[in-house]
């Protein structure tokens, strides 16, 4: 029997009791954010720097983190194994972040630095592909989110590429049952103050102000976490082997 989704109810809220997963976190205090309270009941996050990452194809979360797709790293290896495993089984995946770079690279995409960093927040543009893919339909053409990375990826092959901005023109893309975001739609206020907290030289080598960072997140938080909510529900309810 298919999903059928009631128009009185919102589809996060159909969607929250879905698909078990499992989410890669590399940083100690960088966890889901405002994704948290839609994970479904049973989904198992996993300290990727000081536990075993799982054998199993399963449904992924792959979240951010200091370090780079093509630093050697055996758990960056071991999740890379991972996310191609889950992907071929046919398992939704989404990387946010560095998590979209280890999607794009475990998938034959290039990771490597970028001509600029990319740190604050930045608006990003939906490309044609995005009105007819599962995730991004309902997104808004043009949102801002924050950015905060060093890396850029190319899109894998076989890949279709859903978002860009000025500084970097793959924002986002899909790959069969996979999603990678280069931008971060799991970002709330404690998320950022997290961030800012740990990261004084990345703001430094992009010449942000911390302050200006904070007034900016006032005003668009609430409006990308809106999509992020809708997005975030969707990949939860993709179709998969649970």
């Amino acid at each position: 029997m298919g999903l059928r989704l009631s128009k009185r109810r919102p589809f996060y809220q159909i969607a929250s009791t879905l698909a078990r997963m499992i989410v890669l976190q590399h940083e100690p205090l960088e966890g889901p954010g405002s994704l948290a309270s839609l994970l479904p009941q049973g989904t198992r996050i996993v300290r990727a720097w000081e536990e075993p990452i799982p054998a199993e194809p399963s449904r992924l979360l792959v979240l951010g983190g200091g370090m780079s797709a093509y630093d050697d790293l055996p758990f960056l290896r071991d999740e890379m194994v991972l996310i191609r495993n889950s992907v071929d089984a046919g398992k939704p995946v989404l990387g946010i972040c560095l998590g979209s770079q280890l999607l794009a690279q475990a998938l034959g995409g290039t990771v490597s630095r970028a001509r600029q960093p990319e740190l604050g927040f930045y608006r990003v543009k939906l490309l044609p592909a995005a009105a007819e893919d599962a995730l991004f339909s309902t997104a808004p053409e043009s949102l801002v989110a924050l950015h905060w990375h060093f890396d850029a990826f190319t899109l894998p092959p076989g890949g279709v590429a859903l978002a860009g901005s000025t500084l970097t023109p793959l924002q986002a893309f899909r790959f069969r049952t996979a999603w990678g975001i280069q931008f971060h739609i799991e970002m709330n206020e404690e998320l950022l103050a997290a961030f800012v907290a740990g990261g004084a030289a990345d703001l430094a080598a992009a010449g942000v102000d911390a302050e200006a960072l904070r007034a900016g997140a006032q005003r668009e938080l609430p409006r990308i976490q809106t999509v992020a909510r809708e997005l975030f529900s969707r990949f939860c309810a993709a179709p998969g082997a649970l």
